[in-house]
């Protein structure tokens, strides 16, 4: 699993910084988050192949979450691109976009499919045989959805040394990895356990971004592999917290402590700060693991 930060800072851009927008590598996916201005320099920037971005995810519909989709969309379309297009995201969003589109006579040549979200419960909004995702409701000024990317479970790993002294088939192996018993070219029976490895455990990321401190995710994201929680304030500011519903670098590592995460990342930083060496310092004295997003940086898990 790997994520690339495109952009991890709040408001407005700058020439040193851009507003949220990641890429989530997992199971041979290459999952988009939120896709805020300059997002598409950014993909270019760190080499990120256009064509494997098959899905987009936007949390909500503040412009430093999304007012890159449209720029990014219609480059899809002078590329002449042809593979479908999924983008989740809230109700509404599929009229802002598709009315540019049609004011600028850019209508895509390959098929644009919206899934519009309006649960404010979590619901499971995309699976295959590898992965899944589902919504996080989030507390913000306007509906806001995070994501939970979960891997499905691994198959088992065949011991090669075990499998060749019992004497299975390989025309079993795949059955063996699938967890079954089979007979072996006797006709004996082999317990599974004694011819294969446990699977490596699945991993999962939760990304949360925008939202006020909010206990109820807690039972979402529990024992999350890594969590990206939104920190635009340090203590000092958190006042601004229940106006601007966002969070300090302290409560997002007391929602990593709770829920048991693996690793924190914070991000989405305000850009009143001139460096980030709080955030991190803050969050440590509640939650040990903890990183700091930055653009262009790539976490691999």
């Amino acid at each position: 699993m790997k994520l690339t930060i495109l952009g991890c800072h709040s408001a407005t851009p700058r020439t040193n910084t851009n507003p949220t927008s990641q890429v989530l590598e997992i199971k041979n996916h290459m999952f988009l988050i939120d896709c805020g201005e300059g997002t598409q320099v950014e993909l270019r920037r760190n080499k990120i192949k256009f064509s494997r971005i098959k899905h987009i995810f936007i949390s909500h519909l503040h412009g430093d979450h999304y007012f890159g989709l449209v720029g990014l969309v219609s480059t899809f379309r002078l590329l002449t691109r042809e593979t479908p297009l999924h983008i989740y995201g809230p109700k509404g969003l599929k009229e802002v976009i598709t009315l540019q589109l049609k004011l600028s006579d850019s209508w895509t040549n390959y098929p644009l499919i919206f899934h519009e979200l309006t649960s404010k419960k979590s619901e499971l909004i995309y699976q295959d045989d590898n992965v899944e995702v589902h919504t996080i409701p989030l507390i913000h000024r306007i509906y806001t959805n995070g994501f939970l990317f979960k891997e499905k479970k691994n198959e088992r790993k065949l011991d090669i040394a075990a499998v060749l002294r019992a004497n299975i088939n390989v025309a079993y192996y795949r059955k063996l990895k699938q967890g079954f018993d089979v007979e072996n070219e006797e006709g004996v029976l082999i317990k599974n356990e004694s011819v294969t490895k446990d699977p490596i455990p699945p991993k999962s990321y939760a990304f949360c971004s925008d939202t006020v401190y909010n206990e109820a995710i807690i039972p979402l994201i529990k024992n999350v592999s890594v969590l990206y929680h939104e920190s635009t304030f340090i203590d000092k500011n958190e006042a601004l917290c229940i106006p601007t519903k966002h969070s300090t670098a302290r409560q997002a590592a007391l929602i990593a402590k709770k829920a048991n995460v693996g690793t924190l990342i914070l991000g989405h930083f305000s850009t009143r700060y001139n460096g980030y060496d709080e955030f991190k310092s803050e969050a440590k004295e509640e939650f040990d693991n903890v990183l700091l997003a930055q653009d262009g940086k790539s976490f691999e898990f």
